[in-house]
């Protein structure tokens, strides 16, 4: 009774040590949220970048191999391409036949030497089994001279290879109509054959042309299917960001509400 007394009737009655308690407990289990999010979000961008990594040395092995083996031909078809010292080859034929071939050997090896220079920095990265060690690798600064091989060796390389064997079935069927002619006037009695040499080459234009245009059309459409599916996973990890921004920013209020 005196104890019951000795208290006041309009006192406040002493705090209660659970809601501190709580509160602290509360405190923590964010802070673990938010820790756990930070270090989940820190292994997707590891994720990332290696998964960058691995494509960068994908295209360039690709475009190396791509490379060497076109511009090979295109040498080889040059070398040994027999030209009709008694045919009369159009003038423009010939100046594209060369042009063409030049450029085409030109395109390939500028992207052999590109993916030469930087293959082997990638490729001592990506062998080292160390998810910081992708921050050595020199991908993502080369990141355009990579896709610039990749450009050339692909798209401009294999357009103009095809272009280049067009040339070619010119340059070797239209000295077959100057021999039949020549044949013909050896043998009198021998009927005429027609433009056959120059129907070859017509053929194979023809059928080289379609071609070239769905292999465009192909190409045009790829890169715009991938530019889409890039854009699509950014606009996915901009939400899933914004997300976690609202879930901090409404754990905050409620920490301070407490």
């Amino acid at each position: 009774m005196s104890s019951e007394r000795s208290v006041p009737a309009g006192s406040p009655a002493p705090p209660c040590s659970e809601p501190e308690g709580g509160a602290a407990d509360y405190r923590d289990w964010v802070r673990r949220s938010y820790l756990e999010l930070v270090s989940s979000n820190h292994h997707s961008v590891q994720a990332l970048s290696w998964r960058k990594l691995y494509l960068s040395r994908a295209k360039l092995k690709a475009s190396s191999r791509t490379s060497a083996l076109l511009s090979g031909f295109a040498m080889v078809a040059m070398v040994e391409v027999q030209l009709e010292m008694d045919y009369n080859y159009p003038k423009f034929l010939l100046i594209a036949f060369s042009a063409c071939t030049t450029v085409l050997v030109a395109v390939h090896l500028f992207a052999l030497l590109i993916s030469t220079c930087i293959l082997p920095n990638v490729e001592a990265v990506s062998n080292i089994h160390n998810l910081n060690s992708v921050n050595e690798s020199p991908h993502e600064r080369m990141h355009y001279y990579i896709e610039l091989a990749w450009g050339f060796s692909t798209a401009l390389g294999i357009l103009l290879f095809l272009m280049e064997v067009v040339l070619l079935c010119w340059i070797k069927f239209l000295p077959v109509d100057s021999d039949r002619r020549r044949q013909k006037d050896t043998v009198a009695l021998e009927p005429a054959g027609g433009h056959t040499g120059r129907d070859a080459a017509l053929t194979s234009t023809v059928i080289m042309a379609p071609v070239g245009l769905i292999f465009v059309i192909f190409t045009i459409h790829f890169y715009r299917s991938l530019v889409g599916h890039k854009t699509e996973r950014h606009n996915q990890e901009i939400e899933e960001l914004h997300k976690l921004k609202v879930q901090l920013d409404g754990h905050d209020r409620i920490l301070q509400v407490v």
